[in-house]
């Protein structure tokens, strides 16, 4: 962060000079006036929260036949295609309705948190962890086929996020625990809006700084003295000052910016989705992100973990399981799997970046290290991985869209509302070869941006003959691509649904 307001709105200023004007949703007539409503986000989080308890009553309560419990079909059919979506079409409006918030919001009503989150675990490793542990723990325990086991997982994410807020300060669980935020981050970098200042040169003349530092003020301003009651705008609690902040990264579009700023001068504006992961300047927040170690190893977790998470669900999984098992005598499901994840998500990332990073560094005669230039172009990856979990779980969804319908006639007739006589359980969505199409393009799409991303990289590397950098990296986009689209041609497992693949 510069040490002054001065160089911040210089930045700033340098930023978005050559950015073309840009739509912003503040100023549009209904949906501006809806966004800067105070307690728009609270009005999104209830009924996600309602959402959520019907959920989990269900999974403990109702039908252990995943295709006809609301944890399952809701939880990995609807939420996760909806979720990637939104994140394409908008930005991260999930993180902005989070439901697992609301109780910490109505527990910080009676108590308030004294402590700091750790100085040494205020980076990405911690949700790096446990996005891994999410990502096993679905297979392990196929959490797409157990109702309990999905709620109680929701019931830990509540009880999680509840805790790490009610001791620790700010917004630590959504910035440095939380996967699911950790995902939405990283795949929002991709969205076409932006929390951000309209005028830099208004930030240099604000001497209070109330985006970050929050404010309070009069609810009702009269001509005399003060009236009570005081109402208190926070500040951003993941720490990102406005004037320095880039891009759509630890943001969960919770607006506190936007309400706290006496000025008017935060907006939520279109922008070049992307572009954020080649730009070199430090943000405020995250630093450099092209030599943040934690940051690249996330990103690759992101991408190759798509690669995986799809591959689990393929004829092709099974038969290399059961080689296995015959190979090493290893009759248990998690030695297996455990070798998967290990495979995937160390072994392949190895030995496909260190060649690519090794070669980047011979033509170029780049004096970084080849670890230095994995971290660096790790970058590129971000639209390729969104691309290939974009196409996984648009699939699952756009083809079992209408399933949540019987399963909601058969809760609510198990409570007595009985609005059909018998649920038509085979109702779906799209035809399987109507959504193919849909996928090769999310996933080509994503090897374009990905090439984009390592072009616009090496340019700044060697701006002489950028292509001696940036070739082993679009070899690389092309690899995984062709993998990607492989696997979404195999026979796949509509799990938690009554349809056939």
């Amino acid at each position: 962060m510069p040490a002054t307001a001065a160089s911040a709105t210089a930045y700033a200023a340098r930023r978005f000079e050559h950015e073309a004007p840009a739509v912003d949703l503040l100023r549009w007539p209904i949906i501006g006036h809806l966004l800067r409503w105070r307690w728009i986000r609270t009005a999104f989080q209830i009924p996600l929260f309602l959402l959520a308890f019907v959920i989990v009553l269900h999974g403990l309560y109702g039908p252990d036949l995943a295709p006809k419990n609301l944890a399952t079909v809701v939880t990995w059919v609807h939420y996760r295609g909806l979720l990637v979506l939104v994140l394409l079409a908008a930005g991260n409006l999930f993180c902005f309705a989070c439901p697992f918030l609301l109780p910490r919001e109505l527990a910080r009503w009676i108590f308030r948190p004294v402590w700091n989150w750790p100085r040494r675990l205020r980076n990405k490793w911690p949700a790096l962890v446990l996005f891994v542990a999410i990502l096993f723990g679905y297979e392990q325990f196929a959490l797409w086929e157990n109702p309990q086991w999905t709620a109680w997982l929701i019931i830990g994410y509540f009880s999680a996020a509840l805790i790490v807020d009610a001791l620790f300060k700010h917004a630590s669980f959504c910035k440095w625990v939380c996967p699911i935020g950790q995902f939405n981050f990283i795949a929002s970098t991709l969205s076409p809006l932006e929390v951000r200042v309209r005028e830099p040169n208004v930030c240099s003349a604000c001497g209070t700084k109330d985006c970050i530092r929050g404010r309070v003020e009069p609810s009702v301003k009269g001509s005399g003295r003060q009236e009570l009651p005081l109402v208190s705008h926070r500040g951003c609690e993941l720490a990102l000052f406005q004037p320095m902040k880039v891009g759509n990264l630890d943001c969960t579009f919770c607006l506190d910016c936007v309400h706290a700023c006496p000025h008017d001068n935060v907006g939520v504006v279109s922008r070049l989705p992307g572009a954020e992961l080649w730009a070199e300047t430090s943000r405020s927040g995250l630093g450099r992100l092209d030599v943040r170690r934690d940051f690249a190893a996330l990103v690759l977790v992101f991408t190759f973990g798509a690669l995986l998470n799809a591959f689990a669900m393929t004829s092709p999984m099974y038969i290399l399981a059961e080689w296995f098992s015959a190979l090493t005598g290893i009759k248990q499901s998690w030695p297996i799997l455990s070798a998967l994840f290990v495979a995937g998500l160390i072994l392949e990332p190895v030995l496909l970046l260190v060649p690519a990073a090794a070669l980047t560094r011979r033509a170029t005669g780049n004096r970084q290290s080849v670890l230095a230039l994995i971290t660096r172009y790790a970058l590129s990856l971000v639209p390729l991985g969104f691309g290939i979990w974009l196409a996984h779980y648009s699939f699952h969804f756009l083809t079992g869209a209408l399933t949540v319908i019987p399963v909601t006639e058969s809760a609510l007739a198990e409570q007595g509302w009985e609005l059909v006589k018998q649920p038509d359980w085979n109702m779906a969505g799209m035809r399987v070869s109507a959504v193919y199409p849909l996928e090769i393009g999310f996933v080509l799409l994503g090897i374009i941006a990905s090439c984009v991303v390592a072009v616009r990289l090496a340019r700044k590397d060697c701006p002489h003959g950028p292509w001696r950098a940036y070739l082993p990296w679009i070899v690389l986009h092309a690899l995984l691509g062709v993998s990607a689209i492989w696997l979404l041609s195999q026979p796949m497992e509509m799990r938690g649904t009554f349809l056939r693949g």
